[in-house]
């Protein structure tokens, strides 16, 4: 099975702000007083306008929606938290910890995609909200397709119960453990997988340091070592300036490791030349979408698998 896709849905925002809602675990998101709200969206439309630009000089296909006005999503610019699209002609609909994320989901973008993918069944998680139980898509959950695995750190936005439904249902098999970072004082889990690991079609970038449990470490390094990759070590620095939240695509003729500006300025010679062994780079500067929003380049990436009509 193809791990790579050249189809990639992207939101442009239209009130990007940063969201007190997700910020209550989210240690990577800061408030920029300094700027109105206008002011902080405009800067991030310029940010992801120039980051789809960037995308599609190199051949990547980029489905892009415009996010709503009503009802306001702050956060709408990330996608891949509740949706994703599979290669069998299946969409799943995840269960979001954010309240006003919730409104992200529409259905209007799965019948838009109809017009041009096959969608046969839409699995739908999100009844889970109820229970308050959540899975965040391809932000809990970093999927290594050709091998079936499934990588889960655990969080208050990630549920071991759903995962493994999700596993059941995809046919994946769980790597599931438990990640931290430096919060003040405090060691806290990781809100989402994707901050901390990168798969791509022959390698793993990972941050081994943010594993603290000696027998989840074992766990994850020999799930990488047994799928034949390289792994690609990062420091919980660079993981902090988000050089885990990467994605591998495929443009017209090469494929891309494709990150932000911020995660490529903290990577070293070695790890650009273990990267380049593979495949080349894009990376784009997206400071505004990272510093209120506090995610990444990959989150703004939903990855379309889905068989073409």
């Amino acid at each position: 099975m193809n791990s790579l896709t050249n189809n990639i849905m992207m939101i442009r925002p239209v009130a990007f702000s940063y969201n007190e809602e997700t910020a209550v675990n989210n240690f990577y998101q800061k408030s920029l007083n300094n700027f109105s709200r206008n002011e902080v969206n405009e800067k991030a439309c310029r940010e992801f306008d120039n980051f789809v630009e960037k995308l599609s000089l190199k051949g990547v296909n980029i489905i892009i929606f415009n996010d709503t006005t009503n009802p306001i999503t702050p956060d709408s610019v990330f996608p891949n938290n509740w949706i994703s699209f599979h290669h069998d002609a299946r969409v799943a609909l995840y269960p979001m910890y954010a309240k006003n994320r919730r409104y992200e989901r529409r259905l209007d973008i799965l019948d838009s995609l109809k017009n041009k993918f096959k969608i046969e069944k839409v699995l739908d998680y999100t009844e889970y909200e109820s229970k308050n139980i959540f899975l965040e898509g391809t932000g809990s959950m970093v999927l290594d397709r050709s091998s079936k695995l499934c990588y889960a750190s655990l969080s208050s936005r990630t549920s071991e119960k759903i995962i493994k439904k999700f596993c059941t249902d995809f046919n994946y098999q769980p790597v599931i453990f438990n990640s931290y970072q430096n919060v003040g004082s405090n060691r806290l889990k990781i809100y989402h997988t994707n901050v901390m690991m990168c798969v791509a079609d022959e390698f793993v970038v990972v941050c081994l340091d943010s594993i603290d449990c000696k027998n989840d470490l074992l766990k994850v390094k020999s799930s990488i070592e047994k799928s034949n990759k390289e792994i690609i070590e990062i420091t919980e620095e660079q993981k902090h300036h988000f050089a885990g939240n990467m994605l591998q695509v495929k443009g017209a003729d090469d494929k891309f490791l494709v990150m932000s500006s911020t995660a490529y300025s903290v990577l070293t010679n070695k790890q650009i030349k273990q990267i380049n062994k593979y495949c080349s780079i894009i990376h784009s500067p997206l400071n505004i979408i990272e510093t209120c929003g506090g995610g990444s380049a990959r989150c703004m990436m939903a990855e379309i698998f889905l068989p073409k009509k």
